[in-house]
């Protein structure tokens, strides 16, 4: 996926390039409807208990953005079940 800012000029030229063409596909006419309803300046800035999240990931055993992941909502599950603090044994040869 790739984020754009566009100045209000550029997105309503995108807009009307779009608009002039004869078929959009279901792609263009996501992108078109995507560009009708954001707007980074009515976006909220986020904010994360990054404190809570980093002693999260390291309570699993995984990575920041899967605990991220999960705060979202769209994981149902934790991120990763919890591993073993202790190196696998060896097998014998």
């Amino acid at each position: 996926m790739w984020v754009v800012k566009l100045t209000d000029k550029q997105l309503e030229v995108l807009r009307a390039m779009l608009r002039a063409e004869d078929h959009l596909g279901p792609a263009l006419r996501g992108a078109l409807e995507a560009m009708e309803l954001a707007r980074w300046d009515e976006l909220p800035d986020a904010q994360l208990p990054w404190r809570s999240v980093s002693d999260e990931a390291r309570r699993q055993g995984v990575s920041e953005a899967e605990v991220v992941w999960d705060l979202c909502g769209r994981h149902p599950e934790p991120a990763a079940p919890r591993r073993s603090r202790t190196a696998p044994a060896k097998r014998a040869a």
